[in-house]
């Protein structure tokens, strides 16, 4: 593969990963009969955390791993990346966020059948709001996403241990899960809920409901506006 193919699959494939073991992990927690079920959102955010440094691991040799459209336009912003790369690079995220999502219905086929909550379904697939109020939601989703953002790329400006980084982004993601992530379910990534969110539009999943694309907006709009807010404070700093 050419050096931009290369770098446009690894967002796709650790997307993916991603995807399949973040996603996996609220099957697993949600879901009737898991061996996991009801096992909280300190698994979850936890569970989260290994996602994102799995997925950094298995893609980041090939690419910038930034699995998260809002962390490719704060790239692009500072300078880390050609914005000719942007729109292909989400065009990848979303795709392996979808595939990824695909993954985890294959792997909990029976349990979705066992499941007859529509919000647990859901919940498996995309993020929704603990109280629905569009504009601080908007707040909440922009907030988490300059932490991850401001996070990031002020690592780049120490030298950690080789192949340390994945996992100093992991705790990155714990932290914000644990400490921000109860209000949203913190997707602070536009990629992680469109691509999961088209894929429960699709499925055949018993007794689902609907896909809320009322809300579906929020964590795309939320991570873009706290992703530019990120990159113009780290611009600032340095």
């Amino acid at each position: 593969m050419s050096g931009d193919t290369l770098q446009i699959f690894s967002e796709f494939l650790g997307t993916l990963i991603l995807v399949l073991l973040g996603d996996g992990v609220c099957a697993a927690v949600n879901l009737k009969k898991s061996k996991a079920e009801a096992s909280g959102w300190v698994v979850i955010a936890l569970g989260w955390g290994a996602a994102v440094t799995i997925a950094v691991y298995i893609s980041g040799f090939m690419g910038p791993a930034h699995l998260n459209p809002a962390v490719t336009l704060a790239m692009a912003i500072t300078g880390n990346i050609g914005w000719g790369l942007v729109v292909p690079f989400i065009i990848a995220q979303v795709i392996g966020g979808i595939t990824g999502a695909v993954l985890v219905w294959l792997t909990y086929m029976d349990h979705f059948k066992a499941t007859e909550d529509k919000g647990f379904i859901l919940g498996t697939f995309a993020t929704g709001p603990a109280i629905k109020n569009y504009p601080a939601n908007v707040i909440t989703e922009a907030i988490g996403t300059i932490v991850l953002i401001l996070g990031l790329l002020s690592f780049s400006q120490y030298t950690f241990a080789d192949g340390m980084n994945p996992m100093i982004v992991g705790l990155l993601i714990v932290s914000i899960g644990l400490s921000l992530g109860g209000a949203t379910g913190y997707a602070i990534n536009p990629a992680r809920d469109l691509g999961p969110r088209i894929a429960h539009q699709f499925l055949p999943i018993p007794t689902k409901g609907d896909s809320d694309w009322g809300y579906a907006w929020v964590p795309i709009v939320g991570p873009m506006i706290g992703a530019a807010i990120g990159a113009a404070i780290f611009l600032v700093m340095t």
